[in-house]
């Protein structure tokens, strides 16, 4: 019921003004999974949610994620902009080095295409940490 009701209060909202509720969000999406998850939420020129989705699915220590991939799902949702996320099923929230150059790598694949990426949230237990919020992206 938690998760029905964060999905709703973000389907609702005019834009994604608080990143606590898309930490909430992406938080009860993500952090029971016992292998590692990359999402995005595809947003529109206002920031609205236009769609949740899981794309890459790995082990308990990481998964492919193929900017390409990342690139077709954007344009399919006609987003403008979108913000990533994935958990870590060790519990820790800290990014690797991987993920923050995967996260450039992204960056930079949507630029072409004029996709703004906005955050990348790492899922642990307890917390989250986003890239944004560490100057990181």
């Amino acid at each position: 019921m938690g998760r029905r009701h964060l999905n709703e209060t973000l389907r609702r909202s005019d834009s994604l003004t608080d990143p606590q509720t898309i930490r909430q969000y992406l938080s009860s999406r993500l952090r029971d999974y016992p292998y590692e998850v990359f999402a995005a939420l595809f947003l529109d020129n206002r920031h609205r949610i236009v769609e949740y989705e899981e794309l890459f699915r790995g082990t308990i220590n990481g998964a492919s994620v193929h900017p390409r991939e990342v690139v077709r799902r954007s344009l399919h949702h006609n987003a403008a902009a979108v913000i990533f996320a994935h958990n870590h099923p060790s519990g820790i929230a800290e990014p690797s080095a991987a993920d923050i150059d995967l996260t450039g790598q992204l960056r930079d694949a949507l630029a072409l295409i004029e996709v703004r990426v906005l955050d990348h949230f790492i899922i642990g237990d307890q917390i989250s940490t986003s890239l944004a919020e560490r100057g990181l992206l």
